[in-house]
């Protein structure tokens, strides 16, 4: 037994963890295969990381885990499909910054509870959100920037009204005392950053996980992040913070979550089967390449249902005061 729980110790595992998780897995085992909605369509964020650890948490639960995209209006539509499914472990949803922290603020008839109609099991990752300006572009940093938005006047384009990055640019605006910021919305990233290479449009505010190749080719130049510290992959680039706007600290998260009334034995099961697969030295790296980070400490359960409610009560607040709604 002592010879057990050296090797335990020595390969960082906590025994009372391998319990708990064995338990909880003897105790439920799916039926069939798991749904797992992705609320935004592929190639984003959400899309990407749902399929990079699907397999493992399937394994871990001896069973397949299909991702199906449910996209559109802002993450809701695929949000309220998970919200009424049933609570039996078959659905599964990826939760988001946007359908699950800033729809409250910007839908006044949101079909959903983002947090009461959920089981919150456990948060997958955060991305900081960048603001981009195009490669050779007369304002290369921040200051120079909101020079331009404070003088003639610059615009700033989004994935869309009321998404994450809509939203922080309307603090930078409040913050840095710019009215002539104007937000440019877009029906996605993609056709934002086609008017920026364009040079249609003076910057971007994005996630930053699908720009990092382009900031370090130089095809653009990033401004400032929204996370607490430097990100690692690209820690030549600033935060907000830094350049002395706290206000604009801010990721874009996303986890697992399923309908309410999930049963314990299956959210323990299911959480147990996520911290696995996101506790891998390969899922960490593969994150990392994509500039998203698992928490330093897992974030499950009560307290991931608690940071879900204090971002959209935060970003609420924010959305309300810039008069931003989406009917």
């Amino acid at each position: 037994m002592l010879h057990r729980r050296a090797l335990l110790a020595a390969t960082g595992l906590a025994l009372p963890g391998i319990m708990s998780s064995a338990r909880a897995q003897a105790a439920w085992r799916p039926r069939q295969p798991i749904r797992l909605i992705a609320t935004f369509p592929p190639g984003g964020l959400a899309d990407v990381v749902a399929r990079l650890v699907a397999p493992g948490i399937g394994q871990a639960l001896g069973s397949t885990i299909v991702v199906e995209n449910r996209p559109g209006a802002g993450g809701t539509i695929g949000a309220d499909a998970a919200a009424k499914a049933a609570p039996d472990g078959h659905t599964l949803v990826i939760s988001h910054a946007s359908p699950n922290g800033i729809a409250p603020g910007i839908y006044p008839s949101l079909p959903y509870d983002p947090v009461g109609d959920f089981t919150h099991i456990a948060m997958l990752c955060d991305t900081a959100n960048v603001l981009m300006v195009n490669k050779g572009s007369p304002t290369p940093t921040l200051d120079a920037f909101l020079e331009k938005a404070r003088g003639p006047g610059a615009r700033y384009g989004s994935s869309g009204i009321g998404s994450i990055t809509h939203l922080m640019g309307e603090v930078l605006t409040r913050e840095a005392r710019a009215p002539r910021l104007d937000h440019v919305p877009y029906r996605g990233s993609a056709p934002a950053m086609q008017d920026l290479f364009a040079g249609h449009i003076e910057s971007v505010f994005d996630p930053l996980t699908t720009n990092v190749a382009m900031i370090r080719d130089g095809t653009v130049t990033a401004l400032a992040v929204s996370s607490a510290n430097r990100v690692p992959a690209v820690p030549g680039v600033p935060t907000f913070a830094e350049l002395g706007l706290p206000a604009l600290t801010a990721t874009t998260w996303i986890g697992i979550s399923a309908p309410r009334g999930l049963p314990p034995v299956i959210a323990e099961a299911v959480r147990d089967a996520v911290l696995a697969t996101t506790g891998t030295p390969e899922i960490k790296a593969k994150l990392a390449e994509l500039a998203s980070y698992t928490p330093a400490v897992p974030l499950t359960g009560a307290a991931y249902t608690a940071m879900i409610a204090k971002f959209a009560s935060e970003w609420t607040a924010v959305a309300k005061g810039a008069g931003i709604t989406v009917s």
